[in-house]
């Protein structure tokens, strides 16, 4: 079997963390490009622009794309023919967050308790997903999320009558209700079926997929397209201030359920959707 030190997790946390917030992804920088061309509105194609400028000061003055750093959001595939030695491995990613947050001048942004509200001062704990894989690798992704569009998301237990119909409702009304608050244009992540928190945990994931990556369930690929047109028609645009631009891409991630059930999860994220993997 082999061993990975956790020593390793933390420093690979810890370069992610500001890596994640340093660097807009290429397929991200590549959407806007493609947007630039689509969009009519004016105000939107200047902002569209402002966003890649904004990008690109982050990246040559090492400096966070957005003053909202984020709650750390860590998924970790991890293969079953592999040791972990040397300590906890929640520790070893906590340690990674607290490490790469400071290091990289992060802004601090998690309370200890949701009501008494202290901040713990270096971003810990992390929320942590755990999946066992076959092989004998262990892949980590930190997904930090700011709280602007994290707010605007929405969950609906909707009744299996409701149907697809009811699911594209969903849809564009929780990106209606989002409107400029998202920091649009957004990423829009959709979990259907599973249970209450399955069906969280999906549109969270879904949100790793990359900008252009359709699903490749054939009836979902087809929901996802439509969606997207129907949610760019609303005319919300780049910032909210009107255009065709209003989110980039939509990902929906499905699960087996109840035969009473049809949960419907939709977890929207800003233009940057920041996330880095690495395989150790």
């Amino acid at each position: 079997m082999r061993e990975i030190h956790v020593s390793q997790i933390t420093e690979a946390v810890a370069k992610m963390c500001i890596d994640a917030n340093y660097y807009i992804s290429d397929d991200i920088k590549e959407a806007f490009h493609t947007s630039i061309k689509e969009e009519v509105s004016p105000i939107g194609k200047d902002i569209l622009g402002q966003l890649i400028d904004n990008s690109e000061v982050a990246r040559d003055l090492q400096m966070p794309i957005c003053q909202d750093t984020g709650m750390a959001v860590v998924f970790c595939e991890i293969g079953q023919e592999v040791h972990l030695v040397g300590g906890s491995i929640e520790e070893a990613i906590n340690e990674g967050v607290r490490k790469g947050y400071e290091e990289g001048y992060l802004r601090k942004s998690v309370v200890n308790d949701p009501l008494i509200r202290e901040n713990t001062k270096d971003n810990t704990p992390a929320v942590i997903y755990y999946n066992i894989v076959p092989g004998s690798e262990v892949e980590i992704t930190v997904a930090p999320k700011g709280f602007g569009s994290e707010n605007m998301s929405r969950i609906y237990m909707l009744k299996p009558a409701d149907g697809i119909e009811g699911v594209k409702k969903a849809i564009l009304e929780a990106v209606e209700l989002a409107g400029p608050n998202a920091c649009p244009p957004i990423i829009v992540g959709v979990g259907l079926g599973g249970t209450f928190d399955k069906a969280a945990y999906l549109a969270k994931k879904a949100l790793l997929r990359p900008v252009g990556h359709s699903s490749e369930i054939p009836h979902i690929k087809e929901l996802e397209d439509e969606m997207l047109t129907k949610i760019n028609k609303l005319g919300i645009g780049p910032q909210g201030l009107g255009g065709k631009t209003t989110a980039l891409d939509i990902h929906i991630e499905t699960y087996p359920t109840h035969i009473a059930g049809l949960p419907v999860a939709i977890n929207i994220s800003c233009h940057v959707t920041r996330h880095v993997s690495k395989v150790l």
